[in-house]
C-alpha cells in the first residue's frame, strides 16, 4: 500500500522553509513536512494517494505501472518538499510531478512488447483465483455491473488512443476537476491552449465511443 511505503530520505529540522497559500487545505501539513515532520507527510500521502493513482492510471492505462508511478511521485515530493514555495496548491504541484512521471513511464512502456492495460474495475489474478478491486457494498445487478464495466473499459480504451497532449487535459479537467488555471500551471501552457485541447480531446473521445458503441 502507498501509505505503508516510507521514503528513505532523511529530513533536517529547518524551520520556516517555504510559504504555503492560506487557501491551500494542505498548508499546515506541508509546512510541518518542510520542517522535518515525517508523520505530517504520511498524512499527505494518505490524503492524496488515491487521486494520484487514478491520474497515473488514466494516463498510463496499466494499474501496476500506475501504482509504481504514484509511489515514485510521493518519493519525489518528499525529497523536494522544501523547494515547494506555495505559488500553487500542493495538489497542483504533486499532480504535476505525477503527470511528468507518467509521461516518462509511458515512454518506457511503449518500448516494451506485450503491454497489457487494465481497468480499475478489472479483476486481478491471485493465487486463490480472481479478486475484484474495491467491490461496493450495495451492488447493482450483475447486468448493470457488466454494462457499466463495459462502458468504462471502452472509455479507457478511447483515452489511451489520444495523444498525450490531449489525454492529459482531458483526465485533469473532466476526471479530476482541476481548474483551467491549475491545469495550465501543471502543464506549463496558457489557459486558452488548455481549453482548445480539451475541446478537441472531447470531440475525439466522442467519435471514438461512437465508433465503438454507436450513436451517443
Amino acid at each position: 500500500m502507498l501509505h505503508e511505503t516510507k521514503p528513505s530520505v532523511a529530513l533536517s529540522n529547518t524551520a520556516g522553509v517555504g510559504t504555503v497559500p492560506i487557501s491551500d487545505d494542505d498548508a499546515t501539513l506541508v509546512s510541518s513536512s518542510q520542517n522535518g515532520d515525517l508523520s505530517a507527510f504520511e498524512l499527505l500521502v494518505c490524503r492524496h494517494q488515491k487521486r494520484m493513482l487514478n491520474i497515473a492510471f488514466r494516463l498510463i492505462g496499466d494499474y501496476d505501472e500506475a501504482c509504481e508511478v504514484a509511489q515514485d511521485a510521493f518519493v519525489s515530493a518528499y525529497k523536494n518538499i522544501k523547494t515547494f514555495r506555495g505559488q500553487a496548491k500542493f495538489t497542483t504541484w504533486l499532480t504535476a510531478i505525477t503527470v511528468n512521471l507518467s509521461k516518462n513511464r509511458l515512454k518506457q512502456m511503449k518500448s516494451r512488447q506485450g503491454r497489457v492495460a487494465f481497468s480499475l474495475n478489472d479483476p486481478i489474478q491471485t493465487e486463490d483465483g480472481n479478486m475484484t478491486l474495491d467491490q461496493p457494498s450495495n451492488e447493482p445487478s450483475v447486468l448493470d455491473q457488466l454494462v457499466k464495466r463495459d462502458v468504462q473499459s471502452r472509455v479507457q480504451e478511447c483515452i489511451k488512443k489520444l495523444d498525450s497532449t490531449y489525454r492529459e487535459v482531458l483526465v485533469l479537467r473532466d476526471m479530476q476537476d482541476f481548474s483551467y488555471e491549475e491545469i495550465g500551471t501543471m502543464l506549463k501552457m496558457r489557459e486558452g491552449t488548455v481549453k482548445s485541447r480539451l475541446f478537441r480531446a472531447r470531440a475525439m473521445i466522442k467519435n471514438c465511443l461512437k465508433l465503438a458503441m454507436g450513436d451517443l
